[in-house]
Order: C-alpha cells, then sequence, then structure tokens
C-alpha cells in the first residue's frame, strides 16, 4: 500500500486532507467513519460525501480495498484468510472464535513475509518482502469481521513478521483500532508480540494507551535462544529482562511469556529451572506452546506429562501459566504455521 492511498490515514491525517479541499471539519469524521467503522467498499458507498468530494478523492486518493483472496476453515471453527492487497502482495490472517462464541480473536500479520528466521517457524522460509501499512493491518481486522458476522473482540499481533520492525505502521493501527470512532476495539484487548526488539519494547513503553505485550521467549538459556532464534542473537536475555523490568516499572503492565516446547531441544528439568529463574522479579504470564508441524522440520512437541509438569512448578514458583490449545492446525493456521499457502486442489 502506497502512502497516498486513502486507507492508510488516520483522523488526523484526514482532517488535513479534507481541510486543503476546501472541505467542512466534520467531512473528516463522516470519511473516518465510512473506512474504519463501515469499511466502505468504495467511494460511492459514503453516500453522506458530496459527489464532487468522492470525485475529487477518487482522481487523487486511490481506494484500493484489500481482499479475502481464500478463505480455509478448521474442524475447530478457526478460519484462515489468504488477504492480498493491490499491488499483488499476500499475507496470512486467522480468526479464532472463543468455544463460548463469546469472543473473536483476529491474529493479524504485520510484513508480508519475515527477515528473523526462528528455526520452528514457516513465515521465516521465504524471507521478508515488505513491511504492512497501518492500513493493511487494519483491514486484515475488518475483513475478518465482515466475513465472521460478528464483531471482533480481541487482536494480537502474532500473524506474520516481527511488529517491532514496523513500529510506526503497528502503532497506528493499534490507535485506528481502538479508536471508538473506527473499530472500537479497547486498548487491553489487543497484544504486540514480539521476538524480543528491545528498542521496541523500549517505544511501547512511551505509549499512554494500555496495549498489551508479549514476549517470543522460546529459552531462558542463551546457546538455545540462540540456535531457535539466530537473528536476535545478538540480544542477550539480560537485557531483555532489563527492558522488561523497566518497562513494567513505566507501565505497570503484565507481560506474556511465549515458550514453544520441543522435545529434547528445551524442555529439559535444567531448561525448566532457569525459565523459573527468569520470571523471578516480573509480573508475567507464561504461554507455554506445542510446537507445530512445519515443513522440512523434524521438530516434535513435548510430550503431555513434560506440560503438566511444567506448568506445576511454574505455578508453584508463584508463575501464573497456562498450557495453550493450538487451534487451526488442520489448516496450517495455527502458531509458527503461516506461510500464504493455498488449500490443495
Amino acid at each position: 500500500m502506497t502512502s497516498n492511498v486513502i486507507q492508510n490515514l488516520s483522523f488526523a491525517e484526514l482532517q488535513g486532507l479534507v481541510a486543503d479541499l476546501g472541505q467542512p471539519k466534520f467531512r473528516a469524521k463522516q470519511l473516518y467513519q465510512w473506512l474504519y467503522k463501515h469499511h466502505a467498499a468504495d467511494y460511492d458507498a459514503m453516500t453522506n460525501l458530496p459527489t464532487a468530494l468522492r470525485e475529487s478523492l477518487a482522481e487523487t486518493w486511490p481506494y484500493r480495498a484489500a481482499r479475502i483472496e481464500e478463505t480455509q476453515v478448521s474442524a475447530d471453527g478457526t478460519r484462515k484468510y489468504l488477504v492480498a492487497f493491490s499491488d499483488g502482495v499476500v499475507v496470512e490472517t486467522v480468526a479464532i472464535p472463543s468455544d463460548d462464541e463469546k469472543r473473536l480473536t483476529v491474529c493479524v500479520s504485520t510484513q508480508a513475509g519475515c527477515a528473523m528466521g526462528c528455526v520452528f517457524c514457516a513465515t521465516g522460509l521465504a524471507g521478508l518482502a515488505r513491511n504492512l501499512a497501518a492500513g493493511e493491518i487494519v483491514e486484515q481486522v475488518l475483513l475478518a469481521q465482515a466475513d465472521c458476522g460478528r464483531r471482533v473482540s480481541n487482536v494480537v499481533f502474532m500473524g506474520q513478521g516481527e511488529p517491532f520492525l514496523n513500529f510506526d505502521s503497528v502503532l497506528k493501527a493499534l490507535r485506528i483500532l481502538n479508536d471508538p470512532d473506527a473499530v472500537g476495539i479497547g486498548a487491553r484487548a489487543m497484544t504486540v508480540s514480539t521476538c524480543g526488539i528491545i528498542s521496541g519494547i523500549e517505544a511501547l513503553a512511551n505509549v499512554p494507551e494500555q496495549f498489551g505485550l508479549a514476549v517470543s521467549l522460546h529459552a531462558a538459556d542463551q546457546k538455545i535462544r540462540d540456535s531457535l532464534m539466530p537473528k536476535v542473537r545478538h540480544q542477550k536475555l539480560t537485557d531483555l529482562k532489563t527492558a522488561l523490568a523497566a518497562y513494567q516499572k513505566k507501565t505497570n503492565r503484565r507481560v506474556t511469556l511465549e515458550y514453544i516446547m520441543i522435545h529434547e531441544v528445551n524442555d529439559s528439568p535444567e531448561d525448566l529451572a532457569e525459565l523459573v529463574a527468569f520470571t523471578r522479579g516480573l509480573l508475567c504470564h507464561v504461554n507455554l506452546i506445542p510446537v507445530n508441524a512445519v515443513p522440512d522440520s523434524a521438530f516434535q512437541p513435548s510430550p503431555k506429562d513434560t506440560f503438566a509438569r511444567w506448568e506445576k512448578t511454574l505455578r508453584e514458583a508463584g508463575v501464573e501459566t497456562t498450557v495453550r490449545e493450538s487451534r487451526g492446525q488442520d489448516i496450517a493456521g495455527a502458531c509458527g504455521q503461516l506461510k500464504n499457502t493455498r488449500a490443495a486442489r
């Protein structure tokens, strides 16, 4: 999405645009709500805008809506979308309904591809194509909401890409999604997940909104973590913990630590002891996640009794812990499986 596409503008930017076109101020809010609250298909759908304004906008501000190119539905109700943008770039987005249907969580991508190269994740296999614009991130939520026929309650920035390597677009998208005049999702109902980009953690700490933070830890041993996540090996675990402690001191918010459990790789008693030590002094929630199948990977999830032992030990250490249920595995829509694949015909 190029910078002069209308779907990439914040309310403040739309106010400036409307003023430049000689229109009254209230037109900016009308336009903003058509874009993000009503998700208009095109300018013609914006029926309360004057025809002359719509024609002027169409001439200078292309209306390039994203579209769902393909939908796959899991046996558990999870829906995975192949979302296509105007330049032909595609990403995957996942909609996850809760079992009681009270919540609908959308997992959005922030980059087309990923440069982080985590060895258990399919997204990085093809590398990074480009960053997504804020509007492209927001449209993933709007498309999923329309397809599911009900409001999205939660958004997790856990799809393709490293959000903190596209921080400006991610923050802009978060604020549009949070705005009651746009999508209206609560700040605490949105979580940004990072591989541990310390500069991004520091930047998020300075944001006044209470957006959530999750960190892909996956090992509390430096050598093991470096082997699993080679592109962040320059960021030491001691520095990461210091950054998280500073984040919590400034925000008073809990951090989620994500830990993918891989049999005989990072699930030994020593690994558990190191994780307990890492959490000491942090207000955190640990998510234990079974590694999911990825092409050309021999990784296997840890046995169930290992998960039970880890959960018990962490809870006894005073750490709130859950074992995440993998959703959408049968459509390659679970953690680490997103790679822009089309369904077999």
